[in-house]
């Protein structure tokens, strides 16, 4: 009998029933046989003789008595079996047999097994007991079992053929029975004794049979629930042990190593081989006579028992039957398993090459289990022997990369975490020997495990997964993976597996959080390696930082209180390490993220759940770490310094601030500390205590350690955050609510300010604190001291002040804007004293120049400082130091001079001008200044100058700064230069068109005729009645001069026919200007024009050209020119330009007619295109003698089409006008009058909806920050220009253009009221 699949059920199932088979019905046993004989030949009785089938009888006595004599013929033994197995085969016949002689043939056929050596017979024999026995008569089987087991331990029998044969058919019946067979062996230990001693018997085939009754017994044994707790192999087990091991050196048949090996697991499984190893060891310790170790019978050397396994094992490991290697691999597990085994017993296997064995095995499974699991169980058991396994595990890494693959594709594979733990442990030991392919083949198998464990499937085991993030780590630190491999993509990928999946698990498992944020850590490591720029780098840094900030801090923030201490540790530790990179942006940044997340509070929080002396050192060094980031190496120290004694509640800290300090450093340095945790946090609006407990903790220091703070013991640096956070608790208390103050403690803070050095500039602070700070008048001359330093430090090359972006809390040129532009600040006015003194008392030119730029700076942010400025005498400042003091001549100060004038004017409103005698001699000097240089050449000073010029006279448009523009206006020098100018670019004719605004040449002439425009929008105002509008159009002038600056309207048409499109632009300004003032005058005066016809028509030839003009602003000026001449209706003017034979008029008229009539093509756009057409149909409809043309053109039909087209949402003021033209001169009809009414009223409503805003608030103007750029300076001024048009009000706004939509349907309203009345 030996052991093979199917008897290696494990011992728990060995008594679960198997299903039986159904017998065959077989035919009718009565109605096809003869009548029983009474009695057999030998004449025993009838009930002994049973009928066959086929018409037979068998007598039982007469065939037990046949098969048991030893001296009957083999072949008629072997005959008689064969027919009763063929009658045991029908069921008819097993019936009787089993109803009335179920046991008669049990001693027969076991004395049949005694007495033969036959094989045949055996077999039959066998097959017979086996047949008998799953009958389903429990009974038979046990009785057989007595007997064959009483015949084996009762000695009666010498081992011989015979003996195999009874062992064999004891071995299929223990293999065979469902219920418990063990019990029916009556001598155990007898039978066991002789089983043992037969084991040393020579043949193979005996020894084979005993071992598998050997393992059934012990397996049925321990597995017995009638066993009384002994051990019946104990007394037997040293001898066994070796003598099985012995024989399994010994054979070379894979079915012997089955059985033995089988039953050694056995043996291994009940802790029996420890037993023997320590009576083993006590064998070898004593005499060599009374040694069982180290004698044989013969008189040989034996053994030690670990040397004798372990060679017993290595044929079985090499067999080339699977089962015969997985048989013996469970044995080995079991054996290095067992309590009693030693770490030397595991070092002799693994030196004995037992580890090469399994590594081959692994290697020629194709990585199937169970080969695969059986030898990943035996290696991870092996690898405790360190020293000695090291060498084999390096030579059998290679086999452990494609397992890998395989174990991670199986979920919850048993031998996934062995597999991770023998990589490891090769990865660490050697990290050298990693090479490339081998990285390239584990991080993707790796980053799977991960995946599958994030999205949900099957996963892995929480071992399992913190030994995945472990190799990676250890990967990550070979020096393969930092030399040769760009695998950042894939950590990357991996990071957010492992991350991401355990923060909905944290509390389950929280070891799996520490060891991925572990990997974490290494990850960002090998990112910021050497400062690398490597893309694949930065993306795997922001990664990391994009994980701590978006999730990892989110879920502290959330689950805090939820969290156990070394999670929290953990986390803290990982952002600890983030921020300890020195002079890193994307340190800072974080730095930045975990302040905006209330970090402060969020450590306290921690400090308050688990006030350990742990949490409190990372607490405090990560805090220190965060100031280190924030305002510089060490700037953090004291934290770290006094990390040891400081308190973990906030307000413990506050009141060891509020202690004297004198004499006692631990407390000085606690001190330091705590003003500079209460710093930081501030500076983010983070509160740790009561706005009122921390300034009464803050007035207790300094009235308490005053004489430490005023000798200047105490270091500048503490003193600063002393005096920053004094004034935001002030200013809070100031803006939020009352909090009582110590007017003491504040008197010596004032003084500290006063007579300490310290700087407001290089510091972080809060912008309520600098607040209140600009808000004590006492402070005044020390906040001067501090902008001057201000200015000392941002200026470049003494020239430049840059202004850096709010909420930075840095005193910067925004912050100095919002102060002044805040309530009660003293800031405009300490920059306009602090500027006057300078000048006063000749400080250095670059300080002058610094807070000159600063000013015009801070005029760029907030354009309404200009009207504080100019109220504290900015004019006097300015005229002080451009025209009175030793720098009137410095070149430099000049140009930033002329930039903050240039500013202020662009900015300020009219009615804060009002210091003439300032600005007078500025303007003065200004206009020496342009002549002298322009008489050379025009530079951009002189440009710039002229800028300015024009924005003086702008302001004078509204009644200020008058003496100033009459100065620009009736300069001589100024008139003579403005003259050159005009009459040069005059005598360039045709070439003018070349000469645009990108040529200097060009560039001069647009800046003149600004001037001119600004110059004739003031003069009416400046010098109101005096004026003689009519000699601009006098032609006998061509060869005089002004007395004033104006150009000659015939000028202005050649400039406007020759010039490029933004001269002709500026010229159109100035005619419309021109013609509008000489209109006001004739409307005034009555006088007529006496002004020559051909005169006249040239300028209207010239403007008739424009109408049509690209640029729809010198078109309309072209078309208001044009109706303002008709409008005129001068003498010979009415018959040349308009009667019937004029086509031009005609031709405007049908146009626009034609346009306005057409469906579909009214439009908003579309209508802006006509309005200059639109002023000269008006004007013709104004004429005394309306062309009669006019009629023709504005019929019923097309005057209905064009109120059909028209929808209230795009009507303009000149579409209104030009009803109401019509409707005066009587050519609208009832129903058409009724289809406008409605239209308007429409439109009227819809505006009024519209117009929210205050008519009446003045708006400041827009500033230009470059100024170096004189085509932007040129751009503002036309937009200045523009706006101050009444053409322009239209697009100058929606607002403006809506009012005077309202104002042109009301007089259209009147019109009609009237004309009813009439």
């Amino acid at each position: 009998m030996y052991f093979d699949d199917s008897q290696s059920h494990n011992l728990q199932h060995y008594y679960e029933p198997e299903p039986e088979e159904d017998e065959d019905s077989g035919d009718n046993y009565a109605s096809n046989s003869t009548s029983p004989p009474t009695t057999c030949s030998q004449g025993h009785r009838s009930t002994l003789v049973l009928q066959t089938k086929q018409g037979g009888s068998i007598c039982l006595l007469c065939f037990s008595n046949l098969i048991s004599n030893p001296q009957s013929p083999t072949v008629h033994v072997s005959y008689a079996l064969s027919q009763l197995s063929q009658a045991l085969s029908e069921p008819p016949f097993l019936r009787s047999l089993l109803t009335f002689h179920s046991h008669l043939l049990v001693s027969p056929l076991v004395q049949t097994l005694a007495s033969f050596d036959d094989d045949p017979i055996a077999r039959q024999v066998v097959d017979l007991v086996t047949g008998l026995c799953d009958s389903g008569d429990p009974s038979l089987a046990a009785e057989f079992i007595a007997r064959l087991s009483d015949l084996l331990s009762s000695g009666a029998l010498a081992w011989s053929r015979r003996q195999v044969y009874t062992l064999h058919c004891l071995g299929v019946l223990l293999n065979c029975q469902q219920s418990n067979p063990f019990a029916h062996i009556r001598d155990k230990n007898g039978l066991i004794t002789n089983l043992v001693s037969g084991l040393q018997l020579p043949s193979e085939e005996i020894r084979g049979e005993i071992l598998f009754v050997l393992y059934k017994v012990s397996a049925l044994h321990y597995a017995s629930e009638d066993a009384d707790g002994s051990d019946l192999l104990f007394s037997f087990c040293p001898k066994l042990v070796r003598l099985s091991l012995e024989a399994l050196m010994k054979t070379q048949s894979d079915d012997v190593r089955l059985n033995c090996i089988a039953l050694l697991t056995v043996l291994a499984q009940r802790g029996l081989f420890g037993t023997a190893y320590a009576f083993d060891l006590n064998s070898m310790s004593l005499s060599e006579g009374d040694s069982f170790g180290q004698a044989t019978e013969d008189g040989k050397d034996m053994h030690p028992l670990n040397i004798l396994f372990t060679e017993a094992i290595k044929g079985p490991l090499l067999s080339t039957d699977s089962q015969v290697q997985i048989s013996t691999l469970d044995l080995l597990f079991h054996y290095m398993s067992c309590e009693g085994t030693s770490s030397r017993e595991i070092q002799v296997l693994v030196e004995e090459s037992i580890a090469d064995y399994v590594f081959e095995i692994l290697r020629l499974s194709e990585c199937k289990d169970p080969a695969v699991k059986s030898c990943l169980q035996v290696l991870d058991i092996l690898s405790k022997a360190e020293q000695a396994f090291k060498q084999r595990l390096l030579v059998g890494f290679a086999i452990l990369v494609p397992v890998l693959h395989y174990v991670a594709e199986v979920p919850f594979h048993p031998v996934q975490n062995q597999t991770l733990k023998l990589i490891l442990n090769c990865i660490s030991d050697c990290p050298g020997m990693l090479s490339s392919s081998h990285i390239e083949e584990l991080v993707p198998v790796l980053t799977k495990m991960l995946k599958q464990h994030t999205d949900g499937d099957m996963g892995m085991l929480e071992e399992t997964f913190i030994m995945t993030c472990s190799v990676l780590v250890a990967i990550i630190r070979t020096p393969s993976f930092h030399v040769s491999l760009n695998l950042a993509p894939s950590i990357k990928e991996a990071l957010e597996y492992a991350v991401l999946g355990c923060l909905s698990t944290s509390n389950k498992c929280p070891g799996q959080l520490l060891h991925s944020l572990y990997l974490l850590k290494e990850a960002y490591m090998y990112s910021r390696e050497e400062n690398s720029t490597e893309s694949s780098k930065i993306e795997l840094r922001n990664l990391i930082l994009s994980l701590c900030t978006k999730h990892l801090l989110p879920w502290l923030v959330t689950t805090l209180n939820e969290m156990e201490e070394e999670t929290i540790l953990g986390v803290l530790e990982t952002f600890h390490s983030i921020l300890l990179q020195d002079s890193d942006n994307q340190a800072r940044e974080f730095a930045m993220t975990l302040l905006s997340s209330t970090w402060f509070t969020l450590s306290f929080g921690c400090l308050g759940l688990f006030p350990t002396e742990k949490m409190k050192w990372r607490v405090y060094l990560m805090l220190s770490s965060l100031v280190d980031v924030l305002l510089g190496t060490d700037t953090g120290q004291p934290i770290r310094d006094a990390t040891t004694y400081l308190p973990s509640d906030p307000i413990d800290l506050l009141f060891l601030l509020g202690q004297r300090n004198t004499h006692n450093l631990e407390l000085s340095s606690c001190q330091s500390a705590i003003l500079l945790i209460l710093y930081i946090s501030s500076l983010h609006d983070e509160r740790l205590a009561d706005d009122k407990m921390v300034l009464a903790s803050l007035e207790q220091y300094i009235l308490v350690n005053s004489s430490d703070l005023q000798s200047g013991a105490t270091d500048s640096f503490t003193v600063m955050m002393l005096l920053f956070l004094y004034g935001l608790y002030r200013g809070l208390a100031k803006v939020s609510y009352q909090i009582p103050y110590s007017p003491q403690a504040e008197r010596i803070l004032f003084q500290i300010v006063t007579e300490n050095e310290w700087d407001l500039s290089s510091a972080r602070i809060h912008p309520i604190s600098l607040k209140w700070f600009f808000q004590q008048e006492k402070l005044r001359n020390s906040l001067s001291y501090q902008l001057l330093k201000f200015c000392r430090r941002n200026t470049s090359n003494g020239s430049e002040i840059t202004a850096h972006g709010k909420n930075s809390h840095i005193l910067n040129a925004n912050a100095i804007a919002e102060l002044i532009v805040g309530e009660h600040s003293y800031g405009a006015t300490i920059l306009v004293c602090l500027l006057t003194e300078l000048v006063q008392t000749e400080g250095q030119e670059k300080e002058i120049i610094s807070v000159v730029n600063l000013m015009a700076t801070i005029v760029d942010i907030y354009p309404t400082i200009s009207d504080q400025l100019c109220f504290l005498g900015i004019g006097n400042a300015v005229r002080t130091l451009y025209c009175e003091s030793s720098y009137s001549q410095s070149p430099q100060i000049s140009a930033v001079v002329l930039v903050l004038i240039f500013k202020i004017l662009c900015s300020v409103q009219h009615d804060t001008l009002s210091d003439d005698e300032s600005w007078l001699a500025v303007i003065v000097k200004l206009i020496n200044s342009i002549t002298t240089k322009a008489a050379d050449v025009w530079n951009h000073e002189c440009l710039l100058v002229i800028g300015i010029l024009c924005l003086i006279l702008h302001h004078s448009a509204n009644a200020v700064l008058a003496e100033v523009s009459k100065t620009i206006i009736f300069s001589s020098s100024l008139v003579s230069t403005i003259n050159s100018a005009v009459h040069a670019a005059c005598l360039k004719g045709p070439a003018l068109v070349d000469h645009d605004e990108g040529t200097s040449s060009g560039e001069i002439l647009i800046f003149v005729l600004l001037l001119n425009y600004f110059t004739l929008r003031s003069l009416h105002i400046v010098v109101p009645g005096i004026m003689d509008w009519k000699v601009f159009l006098d032609p006998s002038g061509r060869m005089q001069s002004f007395s004033f600056i104006g150009i000659y309207c015939h000028d202005l048409c050649r400039l406007m026919h020759f010039g490029s499109p933004v001269v002709k632009l500026a010229a159109s300004y100035c005619l419309l200007e021109l013609f509008t003032r000489i209109s006001e005058q004739r409307n005034r005066t009555g006088e007529e024009l006496l002004c020559a016809t051909k005169y006249l028509s040239s300028v209207m030839a010239v403007l008739e050209g424009l109408v049509f003009y690209s640029d729809l602003r010198v078109a309309m000026n072209c078309g208001l020119c044009l109706s303002t001449i008709m409008g005129w209706e001068l003498p010979h003017m009415h018959e040349t330009s308009v009667d019937a034979k004029n086509t031009w008029s005609r031709m405007v008229v049908e146009e626009l007619a034609m346009s306005l009539a057409v469906p579909c093509l009214a439009s908003k756009s579309f209508i802006n295109l006509h309005k200059p057409a639109i002023h000269v149909a008006v004007a013709l409809l104004k004429l005394q003698k309306i062309p009669k043309w006019m009629r023709s053109i504005f019929d019923d039909t097309c005057i209905s089409s064009i109120i059909q087209n028209l929808a209230a949402n795009i009507l303009c003021t000149e579409i209104v006008l030009l009803f109401r033209a019509l409707l005066n001169s009587e050519f609208l009809k009832m129903e058409q009058i009724a289809s406008l009414n409605q239209l308007l009223q429409v439109c009227r409503k819809q505006k009024y909806t519209d117009n929210t805003k205050d008519d009446g608030a003045q708006e400041h103007g827009e500033v230009i920050s470059n100024l170096d750029d004189l085509g932007e300076v040129c751009e503002y001024l036309i937009r200045l220009m523009s706006s101050g048009s009444s053409l322009d009000k239209d697009s100058g706004g929606s607002h403006l253009g809506d009012k005077r939509l309202l104002e042109e349907i009301e007089l259209f309203f009147r019109t009609l009221t009237v004309q009813d009345g009439i």
